[in-house]
C-alpha cells in the first residue's frame, strides 16, 4: 500500500486569501510612498516605501507558496511534500530584504552628506498613510487562535507562513512610525540630520529581520533537528513502559504542523509497530515515521 504524502497540503490554508489582500494593500501604499519620497524629498519617506517593497515582495512570495503548496501537494516528486515550499519562500524573502536593507542604508548616507529639500507637510501625509495601511495590515494577518493549547509543543501547529507575514507588515508598521517622527522632527525644530537617520535606523531594523528570518527558515530547509523538548518528549513516550530503549533518534519539521521521524529501538521481546506508534504523542504533530526495531546487544 502506498499512502499519501500530502500531509493536508492540499488544503486551502486560512492565511492565504488574508495575505493576499495584504500584498494588495502593501504594493500600492509602496508606489504612493516611493514616489511621494523622491518628488516631496523625504529620505526617511523613501525608505519606508522601499521598506514596503521588500515586505511587498516577501508577502508576494508568501502568498504564490501557499498556491504552489495547495496545487503541488499530490505531486509524488515531493519525498515529503510541499511543505517545504513555504519555508523556501521565507528564505528568499530574507535575501530580498537584506538587499533593501542595504539600499536604505547607502542612500540614506548619501542624504547625510547631500541634503535635499523637503516637502514637509504632503511627506507627512503619505507616511501617515502608509501607517494607517500597515496597521490594517497588521489586522488582517494577525493570527487567530480558537483553541487553548499550552503545552510546549504549541508553536509548531502554527501556520508560520502567515506569522512571517505579520512580522512583516510589523516591522513596517515600525518603519513608518520613524518615518513620521523624523520628518515632524526636522519640520518643528530644524532637525533635518533625523531624516537620513531614521533611514539608517530602518535600515538596520530591516537587516535584522532579514538575519533572524535567514537563521530561522535556513534551519527548516536543512532539516535541522526538532527542539530539544520535542526530540526529549517523544523518547520519553516511547521509553515511559520501560520495555523499549530509544538507541537513535531524528525528529525534523516537514511542513508547517508536520514533523518527520526516524526512529532506532531496541526491545528485549518481539515488538510491532503499531505498538511504538500507539504512544506517540498526537500533539508531536508526526506525518512521516520511520521506525527500525532491534533485538538487545548481544542478541541476533
Amino acid at each position: 500500500m502506498v499512502h499519501e504524502h500530502h500531509f493536508g497540503q492540499a488544503e486551502p490554508r486560512a492565511g492565504e486569501p488574508r495575505t493576499g489582500l495584504v500584498v494588495i494593500l502593501t504594493a500600492a501604499t509602496m508606489a504612493i510612498e516611493i514616489v511621494a519620497g523622491l518628488v516631496f524629498g523625504s529620505m526617511a519617506l523613501l525608505a519606508d516605501g522601499l521598506h514596503m517593497a521588500s515586505h511587498a515582495s516577501a508577502l508576494g512570495l508568501a502568498w504564490i507558496a501557499y498556491v504552489y503548496a495547495r496545487r503541488h501537494a499530490h505531486d509524488t516528486g515531493f519525498s515529503f511534500g510541499t511543505g517545504k515550499v513555504n519555508t523556501l519562500a521565507g528564505f528568499t524573502s530574507a535575501v530580498v530584504l537584506a538587499l533593501f536593507a542595504l539600499m536604505m542604508a547607502g542612500e540614506s548616507i548619501h542624504r547625510f552628506l547631500a541634503p535635499v529639500p523637503i516637502a514637509f507637510d504632503r511627506a507627512i501625509a503619505v507616511a501617515v498613510l502608509g501607517l494607517v495601511v500597515n496597521g490594517a495590515s497588521v489586522l488582517i494577518l494577525r493570527e487567530r487562535h480558537g483553541h487553548g493549547h499550552n503545552d510546549h509543543h504549541d508553536d509548531h501547529h502554527h501556520d508560520h507562513n502567515l506569522r512571517a507575514a505579520h512580522l512583516h507588515v510589523l516591522a513596517d508598521t515600525l518603519t513608518s512610525i520613524l518615518a513620521i517622527v523624523a520628518l515632524l522632527g526636522a519640520k518643528l525644530y530644524g532637525a533635518v540630520w533625523m531624516d537620513p537617520a531614521m533611514g539608517v535606523v530602518g535600515g538596520g531594523l530591516v537587516a535584522i529581520w532579514a538575519w533572524g528570518l535567514a537563521r530561522d527558515t535556513g534551519a527548516v530547509l536543512l532539516d535541522r533537528q526538532a527542539p530539544g523538548e520535542a526530540a526529549a518528549a517523544l523518547k520519553d513516550a516511547i521509553e515511559s513502559g520501560g520495555r523499549l530503549r530509544v538507541v537513535d533518534l531524528h525528529l525534523w519539521s516537514i511542513g508547517p504542523g508536520y514533523r518527520a521521524a526516524i526512529i532506532s529501538v531496541r526491545s528485549p521481546d518481539p515488538c510491532n509497530r503499531r505498538d511504538i506508534e500507539a504512544l506517540i504523542p498526537d500533539a508531536l504533530g508526526i506525518a512521516h515515521l520511520t521506525i527500525e526495531i532491534n533485538p538487545p546487544e548481544g542478541t541476533g
